[in-house]
């Protein structure tokens, strides 16, 4: 079965253009990953350039055996590299992925960059692969998260308790949101304007 994500794909949003993660922006991604602030909530510290390493090191074979499909942030009006996304836990035969691993560097936060960048993935997985149900999922704790993820309208579905093992040897558990293909119609329609609103003066 081929890839359900064609490579290179490279997704265009209002602010930001994101493109497909390759090597060649290692250097600069883990620049961008500095701020310890922005791992608070992740299951390791990808500023370490090991980890870091190790993560997206792991993405690109993931990426080849189409199991996810990691990019690259890029703000449109400059170039510069402000985070990295990815598209993953894809389920071609059920039409299901999950829009993860994302993050920016912290003067992006509550920006109108998160909203651009989900409406160019959730636009991408429902128009084009036709998906079924998009999922993200966060810490359980992380308000500012499941905020965020409300805000585009997620629904949440409930809570997996000690989800995840954290290289710190904590567990986490991961709250649980989800986008089905009979909403997104109201869910791009609310982002659209959302959107608008973050990016008016």
């Amino acid at each position: 079965m081929s890839n359900w994500i064609p490579h290179p794909t490279i997704l265009e949003g209002k602010l930001v253009q994101l493109l497909p993660l390759e090597e060649k922006y290692f250097d600069t991604l883990h620049a961008a990953a500095a701020d310890k602030r922005i791992w608070e909530f992740y299951t390791g510290d990808w500023s370490v350039r090991e980890t870091f390493n190790r993560v997206y090191n792991g993405s690109l074979k993931n990426r080849e055996k189409g199991l996810e499909y990691p990019f690259v942030i890029s703000l449109k009006k400059n170039g510069e590299i402000i985070g990295s996304t990815r598209l993953m836990d894809i389920g071609k035969y059920d039409k299901r992925l999950e829009i993860g691993g994302t993050w920016y560097k912290p003067e992006y936060w509550a920006t109108a960059i998160n909203p651009d960048c989900n409406l160019a993935l959730l636009t991408y997985s429902f128009e084009t692969l036709k998906a079924k149900r998009v999922q993200l999922k966060t810490q359980h704790d992380n308000l500012r998260s499941r905020k965020a993820i409300e805000k585009i309208g997620g629904k949440f579905e409930g809570i997996i308790r000690q989800h995840m093992l954290k290289d710190d040897g904590n567990f986490r558990s991961s709250a649980y949101f989800s986008i089905l293909d009979d909403e997104w119609p109201q869910v791009k329609g609310r982002l659209q304007e959302f959107l608008e609103k973050k990016m008016t003066p």
